[in-house]
């Protein structure tokens, strides 16, 4: 199975729900927990452990440009940077494998029905009272 971006992941839901993710994600908030929420859930995993990947990559890049030295102190930084693009990696592999799974196992699913109003409830049939008087 090969690893999906947030981006392919977003997609799939998209095309799997039939509504754009923004959406989706505002229909969720609105159900109880469910498939929905958890493949949005993967999808935000994703996205953010591509983000700190990006990030740490930046800050890695620049502590050990060219130009720059790199003391005892630097080197602490360096590896901690480096420690949380790993981390990251793993996250990200783990989540976007686990949502690939989930989404080939799933179905389209029709839009979303507007629930029908309360439905008006029914009286019951009346009870006969009951009678003190002796019968013959």
């Amino acid at each position: 199975m090969p690893d999906l971006t947030s981006t392919e992941i977003a997609g799939r839901i998209e095309d799997l729900y039939g509504a754009p993710l923004g959406v989706l994600a505002s229909h969720a908030q609105d159900l109880p927990p469910g498939m929905l929420s958890a493949v949005l859930g993967m999808h935000d995993d994703v996205a953010h452990a591509e983000r700190s990947i990006a990030f740490h990559r930046d800050r890695l890049a620049q502590l050990v440009h060219p130009e720059r030295q790199i003391g005892g102190h630097e080197v602490s930084h360096v590896l901690d940077c480096s420690r949380r693009i790993a981390e990251a990696v793993a996250v990200r592999d783990v989540q976007s494998k686990a949502a690939l799974a989930v989404l080939q196992s799933l179905g389209p699913v029709s839009a979303p029905q507007p629930s029908p109003g309360p439905v008006p409830a029914v009286p019951a049939p009346p009870v006969p009272a009951a009678s003190t008087a002796r019968s013959r």
